[in-house]
């Protein structure tokens, strides 16, 4: 089923596979030769790349090393006419023509089939840190993300969880997980000369109003407890309600402190639980609506109009990885122009003329 890892190009750092090649597996094969596929979704040993392209995921690590775009440099493709296609080349740089690779890249399967992806490899750092912050409340947290990303050095991760995630992150990963109003993992990688230096320029701008504790993680257990519990958080809320939402709405790192209130003030106006964690540093929060009962359920829609407009005013878009499907394809609209929707439908029927690929998801009716 298109799973081969077909190439790995240790000298040219780019890896060649099939769509159907899990990402965890593919990080496995790269790991001996020291070398890693930035894109590392929480769904890692699940997800294939084939997936990752079609929603341009990311992960953790894309608020250094960029998402699945920016980590593609070829793509082999079947259109919906049955063309077979090659876009990009195996070279960092590029300048041939309109770049498709690109455009394929998050465009959710609507306009063609991938079957081959030339992948762009980055060497491991010789060194890593992972810090623990803890803070009074949200708003404190989500300040500290705005000052952690507006100095020069990038964390290789920065993921926020609020008070109800932790709640649930501790009952499921363990006391590695503090008791507190919000949390922020942080991890800085490099080089063993240089490690000290970045991991104290991100404590020192983690460090402010709110900030209860600092830890860094001494040991490799407690990293990977650390990192368990986060994994585990999505499905753990199904233990509150099985018809979450999750929403993966993206803004301005600069504006996080507001979206953050907003969604607290959501959850008091529709009296619903809505839990935040997500990979803040990318300004990407996973807010999750959880709805108990019919009621909670019919007054999640209207709390969900409100957060897709709040994240619209705040300069944001509607996903940041998981993409539009049907589930957001009514709210395109207001992301995006009529014009730019006009495009994106000329481009669909130029791929795609009758319509087989993914019919109905992404783009909404003219």
């Amino acid at each position: 089923r298109m799973q081969r890892i077909i190439d790995i190009d240790v000298d040219n750092r780019i890896a060649v596979v099939e769509p159907g090649v899990l990402n965890g597996d593919l990080q496995a094969a790269l790991a001996p030769r020291r070398m890693f596929w930035a894109p590392d979704p929480t769904s890692a040993a699940l997800c294939t790349i084939g997936g990752n392209i079609a929603c341009n995921a990311g992960g953790p690590r894309a608020v250094k090393y960029g998402a699945t775009r920016d980590n593609v440099l070829a793509l082999r493709a079947v259109s919906g006419a049955g063309a077979s296609l090659r876009c990009g080349s195996a070279t960092t740089k590029g300048a041939t023509g309109y770049d498709l690779t690109h455009l394929l890249i998050g465009s959710e399967g609507t306009l063609a089939i991938v079957t081959e992806a030339t992948l762009k490899l980055t060497p491991l750092a010789g060194d890593k840190r992972t810090l623990r912050a803890t803070y009074r409340d949200v708003a404190a947290a989500a300040r500290a993300v705005a000052r952690i990303m507006a100095q020069p050095v990038a964390p290789c991760a920065l993921e926020f969880l609020d008070d109800e995630s932790l709640r649930l992150a501790r009952a499921h990963g363990g006391e590695a997980i503090p008791v507190a109003g919000a949390m922020l993992l942080l991890e800085v990688d490099g080089e063993t000369d240089s490690i000290d230096a970045a991991m104290q320029a991100v404590a020192q701008a983690a460090q402010g109003e709110g900030l209860i504790d600092l830890d860094l993680a001494a040991t490799g257990a407690q990293v990977e407890a650390l990192w368990a519990a986060r994994r585990a958080l999505s499905p753990a809320l199904r233990t509150i309600s099985p018809h979450k939402i999750n929403e993966d709405v993206v803004v301005p790192v600069s504006r996080l402190p507001a979206l953050v209130a907003a969604t607290r003030e959501l959850a008091q106006r529709h009296r619903l639980p809505i839990v935040c964690f997500g990979h803040a540093g990318n300004g990407n929060l996973h807010v999750n609506l959880l709805p108990r009962d019919d009621a909670e359920r019919e007054r999640a829609v209207a709390a969900l109009d409100g957060l897709f407009a709040a994240v619209i005013e705040l300069g944001g878009t509607l996903s940041g990885e998981h993409g539009i499907g049907l589930a957001k394809r009514d709210f395109m609209p207001r992301a995006i122009d009529a014009a730019t929707l006009d495009l994106m439908r000329a481009i669909k029927a130029q791929f795609d003329p009758a319509g087989i690929l993914n019919p109905g998801k992404l783009l909404p009716a003219a």
